[in-house]
């Protein structure tokens, strides 16, 4: 209508097409209406019939958007949740594939989809493809985490690795031998503890991959020898096995975090559990049986944090602990007096009141402390000094995704 019945041009219809989108802003369109009419009627339509057409697009703009967005929205949830229901491991699958895709970091997918019953798997040097996989099991299928997940490996040496596997590798020699990997990469498979089907966990992997990449004998002790590119001297003379100590599972489970987002051993508040008892910080899966309007403490790590434009300036956050998620709201004034802590916090402790509606549970935010020194404690073992054996920065998702 605008182009062909009014003269507009493209530049002015496409003015117009976004005028009838932003339905949030009443008048708008008003702009637009002696242009239209007037454009019609010299065209030779008739003054009522161009005044009908205009009320039918200010109607359109205020209704018709949202309803055609709903729809569409509508279709979309209910295949996303048919999905879901009958395939739960094909489903959290896709979505890993598909990452990053907005508010569900891996750890949320994972960990949601081993609450439904599906069995997830590690990554592994002679077992994962680049993509996230389905493998049979007795209980149904079980979901393969994929190379992809591994932070700092390049597809190039993940599709190399998976090209030369054939019936599988047998030691450490054999990715860079057979597939032409670079030791680096080896390195960074060592760190995601991918080397367990070759009998090594990530500390001894990443001690032998140390081993491998030493420098030949001295000068002259194998003067003609052919040492090849990537591994020693079959007779080389052995170092001595080193006793290494044992990783705890707060070392494992950060570790985990640095290299791929998520752990399969335990959830970091799942080892903070009696340091944050004690500080009457309430589980979330505790939080949703109490009664409305209680006064409760929370703790989680920051998966999200959004401040929609049509909010008013309030901050929704999404906390996660080993039970399940804290819904957050932070007004202005509290987002004010606390503006470092919702801001920088890897591990976010709130004070507040429960608002419940429907099923629906928010902690509404009276009070918010940084607690993510707590994160720190976990690398060290017990009665050690605080010592991080990645940086938490780098270890744990900040949730910095204004929306």
């Amino acid at each position: 209508i605008a182009i062909i019945a009014a003269g507009f041009t493209p530049a002015e219809a496409d003015r117009l097409r976004r005028a009838m989108a932003g339905f949030r802003r009443p008048g708008t369109i008003e702009k637009f209406r002696a242009k239209l009419i007037e454009g019609m009627i010299a065209r030779g339509y008739e003054a009522d019939f161009a005044e009908r057409c205009f009320r039918q697009i200010e109607g359109f703009g205020e209704y018709g958007f949202p309803e055609s967005h709903a729809a569409s929205f509508a279709l979309l949830a209910y295949a996303s949740a048919w999905m879901k229901c009958h395939y739960p491991a094909a489903f959290a699958a896709a979505l890993l594939n598909s990452q990053p895709m907005g508010f569900y970091a891996p750890a949320q997918i994972v960990g949601d989809a081993r609450a439904h019953g599906v069995e997830v798997r590690p990554i592994d040097v002679n077992a994962s493809d680049w993509d996230c996989t389905l493998e049979e099991s007795p209980a149904g299928p079980a979901l393969r985490l994929g190379l992809r997940q591994v932070r700092g490996l390049s597809a190039a040496d993940a599709a190399k690795l998976v090209a030369a596997r054939g019936t599988g590798y047998a030691t450490l020699r054999d990715p860079p031998a057979r597939a032409g990997i670079s030791f680096a990469a080896l390195a960074t498979l060592a760190r995601a503890d991918a080397c367990r089907s070759l009998g090594l966990d990530r500390r001894r992997a990443l001690w032998d991959i140390r081993l491998l990449r030493a420098p030949p004998p001295p000068l002259f002790a194998y003067a003609g020898a052919d040492f090849g590119a990537n591994a020693p001297p079959p007779d080389a003379p052995a170092e001595d096995a080193a006793d290494l100590p044992a990783m705890t599972i707060g070392e494992e489970v950060l570790q985990d975090y640095a290299v791929f987002d998520l752990s399969l051993k335990r959830h970091p508040l799942a080892l903070l559990r009696p340091r944050l008892a004690a500080a009457d910080f309430v589980a979330a899966a505790k939080l949703a049986i109490l009664p409305a309007a209680s006064r409760a403490r929370a703790a989680g790590l920051v998966l999200v944090r959004q401040r929609p434009g049509t909010a008013s300036g309030v901050i929704f956050a999404t906390l996660e602990d080993e039970t399940g998620i804290v819904n957050l709201i932070v007004w202005p004034k509290v987002f004010a007096r606390h503006r470092r802590a919702v801001l920088e916090s890897r591990l976010l402790g709130v004070s507040g009141r429960l608002q419940r509606q429907g099923p629906v549970l928010h902690l509404i935010a009276g009070r918010l402390e940084d607690l993510s020194g707590l994160l720190v404690e976990l690398a060290s073992p017990a009665g050690a000094p605080s010592r991080p054996l990645a940086a938490i920065s780098d270890a744990l998702p900040d949730g910095r995704n204004f929306r």
